[in-house]
């Protein structure tokens, strides 16, 4: 695994046949349709084509964060799977929910402005370094055309 920007490696282990295992268990689950939620079956098929390319890593990353930087407030269906007692404890639970529905979101929405600082920090920072970046380069080219 030299392309990679970790290796795997002890005496007597193939690594080669640790990520081709890898592989086929991800594309076995997914025709099995275990990765129900779309983005986690992305993440899968994505993951190791983007740890190979160093240029792209933090900017896929970056993007996943953005997609996924804010906590869903929103109600949800409240199910009992047991038959016996259903009725009876799906009502204890909406009422417990209703009870403790102002304080959960405010953990939440503190949660949120948390997740979405970090996140705007992280763009900030990154923004700064490639602009640098830039510049540096161009510094260069410009020094390297002075040269005899």
């Amino acid at each position: 695994m030299s392309d990679s920007i970790f290796t795997i490696g002890a005496e007597g282990v193939n690594s080669a046949a640790i990520v081709d295992d890898i592989r086929k268990k991800v594309a076995a689950n997914m025709e099995l349709g275990v990765y129900t939620d779309v983005r986690v079956a992305r993440a899968e098929r994505t993951n190791l084509a983007n740890l190979k390319d160093e240029d792209n890593f933090l900017a896929f990353y970056l993007e996943c964060l953005r997609d996924a930087v804010f906590v869903d407030i929103n109600d949800f269906d409240i199910h009992e799977q047991r038959s016996k007692f259903n009725k009876p404890l799906v009502l204890l639970k909406k009422t417990i929910w209703k009870m403790l529905k102002f304080y959960t979101y405010r953990m939440w929405s503190q949660q949120n402005q948390v997740n979405g600082l970090l996140l705007s920090a992280l763009e900030s920072g990154e923004s700064k370094n490639q602009e640098k970046i830039k510049s540096l380069e161009a510094r260069i080219a410009m020094l390297e055309e002075k040269l005899p």
